[in-house]
């Protein structure tokens, strides 16, 4: 709420306006007397309308004052008593053509010391002239109101700002334009008492056609010539353009230019918002620091034009509507009487095969049902305040909710929206179906963060993928543990292989007819000071994801042939080879022939005795055909296996062709040779195990047949080592002949062989 009064002192002018007739301007003590007392003159005028305030013909009071403060004899006390001295001068007579014209001013100061009644009319009107130009003519608004709120007097400019006519604005309370707010009134009241000479607010003003006037308010207040407020002056400036301006900017500032949803910033907002403690109002509604961070930030009103927020940007003239950014609500009480448990939920959704739309049908395409996609979302889901449909980034879109009931709430709402979206889209006139995968978080805002709750969204909305897509997974803390874990492990492998924390253990791979040890399988093993002794399945997938597959696969091929060296000088008649596992990404990321053959040539070992195994998937696969390669080393003499032979392409034709020289049987070919055959009529149990013995016989014949030979993992008592010997199958490996270990116990073996 605004008040203001008008710049004047005079009582009698002040009375003059208010009665609103004209009276007689009086001036009084405007003589002088050869530098004494002034002697006072009464001056009147019918013809002039007297405006009331600090204006006592202020060119001739301005003199005035100024001759009384250097003119005026002044006294000065000493330290024995008061001693006045007088500082007087000599008045001089201008020469004029009469007497009734003529006015004596002062030497000093130039003051009019007496005058004529003509003199001071002359300036009382060019003073008044002066104030009424500035008042009518100024090209902001400007209005003199009384101490009940009313406007006494306009100005053009005010009245045009909101749409009135000045005869109209008299005598108008100033609330039938301006909205009272609590805060601005009580500032006013401190104003109106004295207590403060000036107040600027901004104000929203009522136009007489509806819309809504923003304006820069200027209060001051005018006091008469004690001191005491008399009225308040309000200068108005309509700054409506550049608020929609700002309304526009801010729009665009908090939402996706494409589809028009709320965008990343102030999705952070309200993730953040959701997270403040109950009635906490004390945000600024600025985008929230904490958003990646997971500090808690706040929100606060953002006023836009209606035409913003349909259109992306106001209009001038605009009506406005208020879109309020909410703290979180307050919570309802737990049963028991405890301390209230607020809740949070989050839908984090993704767009299956929605590159694949954009790579056939064109990028327009793709953004013509990114829009049609929000439109979906934000009709049936952004429901009110505590629910927020937002464009993340590119086909990735969330949904929160700032006040959920149970994560039975949040599943229920992604079955919703997967089934909205399977919903045939008309884009470009053709029909477009979609699927979406929605990763679901829904826990209490205690236990989380924003960060935390977004990051656990996101590797949701990841296992939604990797579990078939077009379905929503709901967060699981234990596999959420699991793939902590395993990002650790990741960016922890690299530092670990230069700490030294790998080691390499071996497992006998022994003659099935013989029962000697023809070699070893080299396995990695990762020391992890945190976890303990990992085997190989924990870890490798990760380096190869990583790519740290290839500095650690060159260090597992140097200490094996190292140790391979050294069996070969204590048993130089064993031939005891050593089998390396070589990660496809090794052949594609790095020069595995010229790594081989260094290694080869500065641990000596002789390269008949190093045996690479590639898994057959890595050969075979599509796009993934190392043939050069290992061509170039079985040429130099290396022997190349195919490790888990069957589980893969299991291309013959192809396998037929390729340098290989050994295949390693995968494990589950081996189940069905634990237990002889029972007589009688065999169960279902015992047709397969007779079915897998088969097909192991059909293989090693087919290997030989290709002059290959066959080893088998997995061997766990003597009736599967026995019933495979009498396949054909070569060598074995298993925890029957021995477990993986030091390579001493490969060296124990050898001897207890050759003392023998």
């Amino acid at each position: 709420m605004i008040s203001g009064s008008a710049p004047f002192s005079a009582e009698r002018h002040k009375q003059a306006l208010l009665n609103r007739v004209p009276g007689a301007s009086t001036v009084r003590d405007a003589g002088h007397r050869g530098c004494g007392e002034p002697a006072g003159i009464s001056v009147s005028s019918g013809r002039e309308q007297a405006v009331p305030g600090r204006n006592e013909g202020a060119d001739a009071y301005r003199q005035r004052v100024r001759h009384a403060e250097l003119c005026h004899p002044a006294q000065t006390a000493t330290a024995e008593g008061a001693d006045t001295r007088y500082q007087r001068h000599e008045a001089h007579r201008l020469p004029t053509r009469s007497d009734e014209q003529s006015c004596v001013y002062c030497p000093t100061c130039s003051a009019p010391l007496g005058g004529t009644t003509r003199e001071l009319l002359a300036a009382l009107r060019a003073s008044e002239s002066r104030f009424r130009a500035a008042f009518a003519d100024a090209g902001i608004g400007m209005a003199l109101i009384d101490a009940e709120d009313r406007i006494i007097e306009a100005n053009p400019a005010f009245a045009a700002m909101i749409g009135r006519e000045l005869p109209d604005l008299v005598r108008t309370h100033i609330h039938d334009i301006i909205d009272p707010e609590e805060t601005d009134r009580q500032h006013y009241l401190e104003l109106v008492r004295g207590e403060r000479d000036r107040l600027r607010v901004e104000k929203r003003l009522k136009h007489r056609d509806g819309r809504a006037v923003w304006s820069n308010v200027t209060i001051s207040l005018i006091r008469d010539g004690s001191g005491r407020p008399l009225y308040t002056l309000a200068m108005v400036e309509d700054v409506t353009e550049q608020r929609l301006l700002g309304d526009r900017l801010a729009y665009q500032a908090l939402h996706d230019p494409l589809t028009r949803l709320p965008n990343r910033t102030l999705f952070f907002e309200r993730l953040n918002a959701a997270f403040m403690p109950a009635g906490d109002e004390t945000s600024t509604g600025a985008p929230a620091a904490g958003a990646e961070t997971g500090k808690p930030a706040g929100s606060a009103p953002v006023t836009l034009s209606t035409e913003a927020l349909a259109l992306g940007g106001p209009a001038a003239g605009a009506a406005t509507a208020t879109v309020t950014v909410p703290a979180a609500t307050t919570p309802a009480a737990t049963p028991g009487g405890g301390r209230p448990t607020r809740r949070v939920g989050l839908c984090y959704v993704d767009l299956d095969g929605f590159a694949a739309i954009n790579e056939t049908l064109g990028h327009h395409v793709g953004d013509q049902l990114l829009v049609a996609v929000a439109a979906r979302l934000e009709r049936g889901f952004s429901r009110d305040n505590d629910s927020l449909v937002a464009r993340l980034g590119g086909d990735e879109f969330a949904l929160l909710v700032a006040d959920s009931s149970s994560s039975e709430q949040l599943t229920r709402l992604a079955g919703e929206l997967i089934a909205a979206l399977e919903q045939p889209f008309d884009i470009a006139g053709q029909q477009l179906v979609v699927t979406a995968s929605v990763g679901v978080v829904e826990r209490p805002v205690q236990e989380t963060t924003p960060a935390d709750l977004l990051k656990d969204a996101d590797a949701t909305l990841y296992w939604s993928k990797a579990d078939g897509r077009a379905r929503w997974t709901l967060y699981d803390p234990d596999r959420g543990a699991h793939q902590l874990t395993r990002q650790r492990l990741a960016t922890a492998l690299r530092p670990a292989l230069e700490r030294g924390e790998f080691t390499v253990e071996y497992q006998p791979l022994v003659g099935l007819a013989d029962g000697a040890v023809h070699g070893a399988e080299a396995l990695v093993r990762w020391r992890h000071p945190r976890y303990g002794t990992l085997s190989p399945d924990r870890f490798i997938p990760l380096a190869e994801e990583s790519g740290a597959i290839v500095p650690l696969g060159k260090w597992v091929l140097e200490e094996s042939c190292r140790q391979a060296r050294q069996w070969m000088a204590e048993f130089p008649d064993t031939e005891t080879f050593v089998s390396v596992n070589l990660a496809a990404r090794q052949i594609w990321d790095s020069d595995v022939v010229a790594d081989v053959a260094q290694v080869l040539e500065h641990t000596g070992l002789p390269p008949r005795l190093l045996q690479l195994e590639i898994t057959e998937s890595a050969v075979l696969g599509p796009g993934g055909r190392p043939v050069q390669a290992l061509q170039a080393l079985a040429d130099m003499g290396v022997r190349i296996a195919i490790d888990d032979f069957g589980t893969g392409y299991s291309n013959l034709a192809y396998l037929s062709r390729l340098p290989v020289h050994v295949l390693k049987l995968d494990g589950s070919f081996i189940e069905g040779f634990r237990d002889p055959a029972p007589g009688g009529r065999p169960d279902n149990r015992f047709r397969r195990a007779d079915a897998d013995e088969q097909i192991v016989g059909a293989m090693v014949q087919l290997a030989h047949a290709l002059g290959l030979t066959v080893t088998a993992e997995g061997i766990e008592n003597a009736s599967q080592a026995e019933r495979l010997r009498l396949t054909g199958c070569d060598t074995a490996q298993g925890w029957y002949f021995a477990k993986p270990g030091e390579a001493e116990r490969v060296a124990a073996m050898l001897r207890a062989r050759k003392a023998g």
